[in-house]
């Protein structure tokens, strides 16, 4: 092909799949040999197809399929006849580097989908159209929130808006480390590259790092801040008595992920995590993973993700450490699953290299599944770094390493709860929380005092005072989707007040300052997700 698919030629390529899928073809399945499948497509000067061939390891079964003159490498399986396929559609063509490797040559794909029925074709493409509404990226640049530059790929700035919503995030799970025990700590982000050998992360990891040579030494961006808290723990001598340390850190991380797969907020190179490691006795760690489910249901409860689906991440190819302590820390993260009581799947070889861990999937509003949270046991760090405490007998003990994060990405988080609220954030996220409209020029100036009155309770307001009409100032309020917009005219400016009207469910009258002022703020403080308490 020596242009790019257009549109047109999408619809004539769906219209000869429409005449293949009414002439009945039969798809004809083969097990053939690896030679004989390399004859064939040799034969049909399919080169991609001999690449997939050798990508397939020995002693697997190859399999062909063919209908007509096509044959395709695939394991299959297919419907016996093409009229046997229901209804069907393609939904667009993109760029592509083969095998997602941007050093590879650019293909061309064409996404397409087809259903049993017409009526589940079109539900499929009214959640992609749901889907295409709560986009991220799209909602991000409508809602002034963030913005990305190619002078640095994959790393998101965040405007005053967004960095008003990231920085309630922060505040949240600060609160919260407070409640649960965490101290909070600052660490560097640039290490010499002996720290990521003693970690292990320069033989397991360094693909996905960003390192530099800096006076004949090597140094590398931390992707993670594990290793920098081991450092920390090793500073000073422990007692027993002081486990468990909970260390808390949002140092902003690197990861080197391939142009080919970074993704809006969702899979970025620059991010911070609600990041936290946990040192102590190993008789200290069913109590720490209870502790932590207590907190990972907590936070997923304020955001309306509940009943998170839970997975049991075991050891992949490439680990590092001792066969007994991968052992030993899947069958504990696994009595405490079972001893906590909840269902969880298996997810064999889904492990950090490090150690095994306990994932937590989230459904958002249209029933995607997000990966947010993470458990890890860890008993390689500890012993890399040599870490000790000194137990109850006198001696030193080695601690136990759990790593954790909650909402994960705070970057990735954004996105997905950008997502999942469709931009109506709740009231205590929201970057504007209230903006104030006077109905003409005349009660700016009370505006302007009902704007002082929020900000002196802690809230963020604006003002509208351009000189437009009162309907295209609540149209532009709600379009920017403010949670409350507080309408003052002559009544209103009299009395001190403002009229309220809430996004979504319309006028609730006049009110004074200090019942709006009183609610906001009730509403705020207790993370509501509906923006008034007398509208739930």
């Amino acid at each position: 092909i020596d242009h790019a698919f257009t549109q047109e030629d999408l619809e004539r390529i769906e219209a000869e799949m429409a005449r293949i899928v009414k002439d009945g073809r039969p798809f004809e399945r083969r097990v053939v040999s690896r030679e004989q499948a390399a004859e064939i497509f040799k034969g049909r000067k399919e080169e991609i197809k001999l690449v997939r061939l050798a990508d397939i390891p020995e002693g697997d079964e190859i399999t062909l399929f063919q209908h007509g003159e096509f044959v395709d490498l695939c394991r299959g399986p297919h419907v016996q006849r093409t009229d046997q396929i229901g209804a069907f559609k393609l939904i667009e063509t993109s760029g592509a580097y083969f095998k997602g490797d941007e050093r590879n040559e650019m293909l061309q794909r064409i996404y397409g989908t087809a259903f049993a029925t017409r009526e589940e074709l079109d539900a499929y493409f009214a959640k992609i159209e749901e889907a295409r509404r709560r986009d991220h990226r799209r909602l991000g640049k409508e809602l002034d929130l963030f913005s990305f530059s190619p002078l640095a790929p994959a790393s998101p700035f965040f405007h005053p808006k967004g960095a008003a919503v990231y920085n309630e995030l922060l505040a949240f799970m600060r609160g919260l480390y407070v409640k649960y025990g965490y101290q909070e700590v600052i660490t560097p982000q640039l290490f010499d590259a002996e720290l990521w050998k003693t970690s292990g992360h320069y033989f397991h990891y360094k693909e996905n790092m960003f390192f530099a040579e800096v006076d004949e030494r090597e140094y590398g961006l931390k992707p993670m801040n594990c290793p920098s808290h081991c450092v920390l723990f090793g500073v000073h001598a422990h007692s027993y008595r002081e486990l468990p340390l909970r260390i808390a850190d949002f140092g902003r991380l690197h990861r080197y992920e391939r142009s080919g797969v970074v993704q809006g907020l969702t899979r970025v190179r620059s991010f911070c995590q609600d990041d936290a490691h946990i040192f102590c006795m190993p008789s200290q760690i069913g109590a720490e993973v209870d502790s932590l489910f207590d907190m990972m249901f907590e936070v997923y409860g304020t955001f309306g993700f509940n009943n998170p689906g839970i997975y049991l991440s075991t050891r992949p190819e490439g680990s590092m450490g001792d066969d007994a302590l991968w052992a030993s820390a899947e069958a504990q993260l696994e009595e405490c699953l079972k001893r906590r009581g909840v269902p969880f799947t298996v997810n064999p070889g889904a492990g950090a290299f490090y150690g095994p861990k306990i994932d937590f999937v989230v459904h958002d509003a249209i029933g995607r599944e997000w990966q947010l949270g993470t458990i890890q046991l860890d008993w390689n760090l500890p012993e890399r770094f040599q870490l000790a405490y000194v137990g109850e007998d006198g001696a030193e003990q080695r601690p136990v390493m759990l790593h954790r994060a909650v909402l994960g990405s705070i970057e990735r988080f954004f996105g997905v709860m950008l997502e999942h609220f469709a931009g109506d954030l709740p009231l205590w996220l929201a970057p504007e929380q209230a903006r104030v409209l006077p109905v003409s020029d005349k009660f700016i100036e009370a505006s302007r005092a009902v704007r002082a009155r929020l900000l002196a309770a802690g809230l963020r307001a604006e003002v509208d005072e351009r000189s437009e009409k009162l309907g295209a100032k609540i149209r532009d309020g709600e379009l920017a989707k403010v949670p409350v917009l507080l309408i003052v005219g002559a009544r209103e400016a009299e009395s001190g007040g403002a009229s309220v009207r809430l996004r979504h469910r319309g006028d609730l009258g006049s009110m004074t300052m200090d019942e709006i002022a009183a609610t906001m703020t009730t509403t705020v403080k207790q993370r509501d997700l509906n923006p008034w308490p007398e509208a739930s």
